[in-house]
């Protein structure tokens, strides 16, 4: 985790201090339910939340590193530890349970919190494009396809169109937070051996989860590769929002550009330059969340009912993902929030080309008046190219064609042109995207 791209709250998750928090409560939920149950005393099971209840503090922890220098296992370090503060009653804790069952259970309690923390960062993402999109329904603009004008559009239905996969994004997020959110206490090689089943669901119900149907030691890891893999597609959506705000604030084009705020400084070297600078970062940060889904989708091949080959990938994929992602949302929300836009700018680009965007109209109705739909896409083309060429009006060429006049009449050309017909289903489109056709 890098600071830089680090927010407290979500890198606090993957802090020792809260890991050891939840390994210390899956083992006092476990010894409540095997007193319950009769296996180990119910004095025992009472002595571990009253004398190992605490916060793990840098010394507490500190103290569980030393001793793992030495035991070169972390789960008994922890163990140890934890025996030093509770006694002699601390002998029961762990019964038929394997250090799988505290990690894995450990790693799904610190997957839903991040989950948790992302689903409000995506709340905040929906409600800034949602806003803009209202504010900007029927600001036109023209819409670009290879990167070439097409035919007109909305700002706010460019922002539409992200706002609904971001909403997509977060019915993907909620699902895999339900996947991962799986406990596991069934002990070595997952049969319950040494451990009744009873246990598992006792632990589970008390850490908000569920019990997982079918452990082999581990939880398996095509869970995790779902959740990693949705994350890698929350930041392709982060990315495409972000390479569209780029390509607006080019100089050529600067419809819209990143709020620039007062003594920002843009070049070292130039200072004229207003960058991109945020929307490029978001890109360079999507390709690091993406990154870590291929290792994750790796990790789903283990040996037989275990091995540790997904160890390491996991105590760096886990906070280095969800820590990025984070970050990248809530800059992404702040970008929206704050987006600067030039609807004068979008509608001189738009008539840049002399009316070259109406081409469609213009041939379907040479269509339904008579010609064929290959001599009306000659037709049209022919007057399209010599527009591009000479910059001279398209309207005026269709109006000066012998072919074209045949079919229609001037005063039909002038109405085709009407650029209102290019926009007169956004109220549609942004009822079903965003449930509301008004203003912000």
């Amino acid at each position: 985790m890098i600071p830089r791209y680090s927010r407290k709250e979500m890198a606090d998750i993957w802090e020792p201090a809260n890991r050891f928090r939840i390994w210390f409560l899956i083992e006092a939920h476990a010894c409540d339910a095997l007193a319950e149950r009769g296996v180990i005393p119910k004095d025992a099971a009472a002595a571990v939340w009253a004398r190992g209840d605490k916060v793990y503090t840098e010394d507490r922890i500190a103290r569980i590193d030393e001793i793992e220098r030495e035991t070169k296992h972390d789960v008994i370090a922890f163990l140890t530890e934890l025996a030093e503060q509770v006694g002699d009653e601390a002998r029961f804790v762990h019964q038929g349970m394997t250090s799988s069952d505290v990690l894995d259970t450990c790693l799904a309690v610190q997957l839903t919190q991040a989950a948790d923390l992302l689903l409000g960062d995506l709340d905040r993402v929906l409600a800034a494009l949602k806003k803009r999109a209202l504010e900007h329904k029927n600001t036109v603009c023209i819409g670009r396809s290879h990167g070439i004008h097409a035919e007109p559009t909305t700002f706010g239905v460019k922002l539409a169109g992200h706002f609904a996969a971001f909403a997509r994004n977060k019915e993907r997020l909620l699902a895999a937070r339900a996947d991962i959110a799986t406990c596991a206490i069934s002990g070595a090689v997952g049969t319950f051996a040494n451990i009744d089943p009873s246990i598992e669901e006792h632990v589970a119900a008390k850490l908000g989860l569920t019990p997982e149907p079918m452990s082999t030691q581990v939880i398996p890891r095509d869970r995790h590769a779902q959740f990693f893999a949705t994350l890698a597609v929350i930041a392709g959506s982060i990315e495409n929002l972000s390479v569209e705000i780029r390509h607006l604030q080019r100089t050529e084009l600067r419809e819209a550009e990143e709020y620039f705020s007062p003594g920002q400084k843009g070049s070292s070297a130039m200072p004229h330059k207003r960058n991109p600078v945020l929307t490029e970062n978001l890109t360079g940060l999507a390709r690091m969340v993406r990154a870590y889904a291929l290792p994750a989708l790796e990790n789903v091949a283990l040996w037989h009912e275990r091995d540790i080959s997904h160890s390491s990938v996991e105590r760096m994929i886990g906070p280095d993902s969800t820590v990025t992602l984070d970050f990248a949302l809530n800059r992404m929300a702040g970008v929206v929030e704050n987006l600067v836009v030039y609807p004068e700018e979008m509608m001189a680009n738009l008539n840049r080309l002399g009316g070259l965007h109406n081409s469609q109209r213009v041939l379907l109705n040479l269509t339904q008046a008579g010609m064929s739909r290959e001599d009306a896409y000659r037709a049209v083309q022919r007057n399209a190219m010599e527009s591009w060429k000479t910059g001279n009006s398209f309207q005026d060429l269709l109006k000066a064609d012998e072919e074209v006049a045949r079919h229609l009449q001037a005063e039909t050309i002038d109405a085709l042109f009407d650029m209102g017909y290019h926009v007169k289903h956004v109220d549609t489109i942004l009822h079903r995207v965003l449930g509301e056709t008004g203003t912000a």
